[in-house]
């Protein structure tokens, strides 16, 4: 099946580099109006020039620069919240750089869904994808970075319970891992051996999420390169059924 069209506007947080950059061009060669976001003025100007779309500076984790981007742009159909940080890797580190950490990667996606979730409300439907990490779920290894683990996890957890308020609004809000995708935040910390991620397999994913074909799966945990859509479509009904795709407790 080749990738659905699109149309409407669409806003991308840490769109200047990286994989939000790819999500956005993606998006873009889809068809919709693509709004770049983040602190870089020339990182968002470049990609906004790119790709025919518009570039706003701004930190998610400031409230006035979130609520900004909301009355200048209030007509978005897909929010996309995947600025980021990696945060301290020391597990016990200094509280305000761990601290520092949750402001970017969960109070960031909190104050952008806070923004535009109403607006698609009112506008009768929108779509939402926070971009998590393995990081959430994954078994613990020595020296992991307790910052990250943790905000990703939250971001997950608040995505899911957020899925479940929304969607009968028809609002629909995921939460996906892009993989290990190498970048400037993750080549440093991982060999070149390790397990690499394609980069183009989360901006595919995010363009199937925002076509509406799998908002059966809002709130479910989507893993950009063991979730493709051509896999996942056969899935759908397995994941719901079965309570797939989510972090759980489970105990005898």
């Amino acid at each position: 099946m080749p990738p659905a069209e699109l149309e409407g506007d669409a806003l991308v947080t840490g769109g200047g580099r990286g994989i939000g950059a790819n999500i956005a061009r993606e998006l873009a060669a889809a068809g919709m109006d693509v709004v770049v976001t983040g602190r870089t003025r020339d990182q968002v100007e470049d990609v906004a020039q790119e790709i025919g779309g518009r570039a706003l500076v701004g930190d998610v984790s400031k409230r006035e620069d979130v609520e900004r981007w909301a009355d200048e742009v209030d007509d978005v159909v897909l929010l996309v919240s995947n600025a980021g940080i990696s945060g301290p890797h020391d597990p016990l580190a200094d509280p305000d750089e761990w601290w520092h950490t949750f402001e970017v990667n969960v109070f960031g996606v909190f104050l952008c869904n806070r923004a535009f979730a109403p607006k698609m409300v009112e506008r009768g439907g929108g779509r939402i994808v926070n971009v998590a990490s393995g990081a959430a779920y994954l078994p613990p290894r020595v020296g992991q970075a307790t910052a990250y683990a943790a905000s990703k996890a939250a971001v997950h957890r608040f995505s899911e319970v957020l899925a479940a308020q929304l969607a009968p609004q028809n609002v629909f809000v995921f939460s996906i891992s892009p993989g290990l995708v190498k970048t400037a935040m993750t080549e440093a910390h991982f060999p070149d051996d390790a397990p690499w991620t394609r980069p183009e397999c989360a901006p595919t994913l995010v363009r199937a999420l925002a076509s509406g074909e799998f908002d059966a799966l809002a709130g479910r945990y989507l893993h950009a390169e063991h979730d493709p859509p051509e896999e996942l479509r056969s899935r759908i009904g397995k994941i719901r059924d079965s309570d797939l795709n989510a972090i759980r407790l489970r105990r005898e």
